[in-house]
């Protein structure tokens, strides 16, 4: 004998009214609908508790892409600085060398010294040897320096419309004995604000030399000064961005190329 199919029995009853609606449904069909709203809704709940965390994340992109960006532009600022450092140590190093300056010592701390005035080695001349130097007055034609020097600035020419450079700068360190090119007197020996500390003598033949950016003057105005006498200690004073220096020939006022005068005897 079959039994008879069991069924499920809903009614429905609207308030207010009398009549109520009944809807007989098979048992399986309850049950499955049943577990059907139990797996929905727990895929909601599910998709909610993932959904969340992912959409902050996407929301996050854009700003993150942006901060990207920002930070790839600033490493580029970085690197080429970087750059711009490097290539300005390699010049000062460069210069370093060029002076003679001797680098600090590296021990992580912190060294403060004074930067005293040096001077460099003067060679004496044997007694057999020539004299080097005329006496008396004469026309500037001796290098003033007892070294080459590095020639950092040459005469610019009157009338450029650049710049207005009379003179050469040679680059020597600090202290080095500056000689008179020639024989004269000392028409001027003070502080200018461009030259700085100088030297300014009268030669023969409408002749004068200029001495400029010393560290120290050993001459006073007036006094008689001899072809090689040392007239002044080289330095950094005046407008002046590194110790050297600065060389001027006059003639009757004109500005002379030195370079086309004087002869290096070294």
């Amino acid at each position: 004998m079959r039994h008879k199919d069991r069924r499920v029995t809903v009614v429905v009853h609207t308030d207010g009214e009398l009549a109520s609606r009944q809807y007989r449904l098979p048992l399986w069909a309850f049950e499955a609908g049943k577990w059907s709203a139990l797996v929905i809704g727990l895929l909601i709940v599910l998709f909610f508790a993932f959904a969340g965390p992912i959409g902050r994340a996407a929301a996050r992109v854009p700003g993150l892409e942006r901060e990207i960006a920002r930070l790839e532009a600033e490493n580029s600022r970085v690197q080429q600085l970087a750059a711009a450092l490097n290539r300005a140590e390699s010049n000062y190093q460069e210069l370093r060398s060029m002076l003679g300056v001797k680098a600090p010592p590296d021990k992580g701390v912190v060294v403060l010294r004074l930067d005293l005035m040096r001077s460099t080695a003067v060679r004496a001349r044997p007694p057999s040897a020539p004299l080097r130097y005329e006496s008396g007055t004469s026309e500037p034609t001796h290098w003033p320096l007892d070294i080459p020097g590095f020639l950092t600035r040459g005469q610019v020419r009157p009338g450029d419309p650049a710049e207005s450079h009379p003179g050469i700068d040679i680059a020597v360190p600090p202290g080095t004995p500056v000689r008179a090119a020639g024989g004269g007197v000392v028409e001027a020996a003070g502080t200018d604000p461009a030259y700085g500390q100088f030297v300014l003598l009268r030669h023969a033949a409408g002749y004068e030399t200029m001495y400029g950016h010393a560290s120290r003057i050993l001459v006073r105005e007036g006094d008689s000064a001899q072809a090689g006498q040392v007239i002044a200690l080289s330095g950094n004073s005046g407008r002046s961005t590194a110790p050297h220096l600065h060389f001027e020939i006059r003639r009757e006022g004109k500005s002379l190329d030195p370079l086309t005068v004087v002869k290096q005897e070294n």
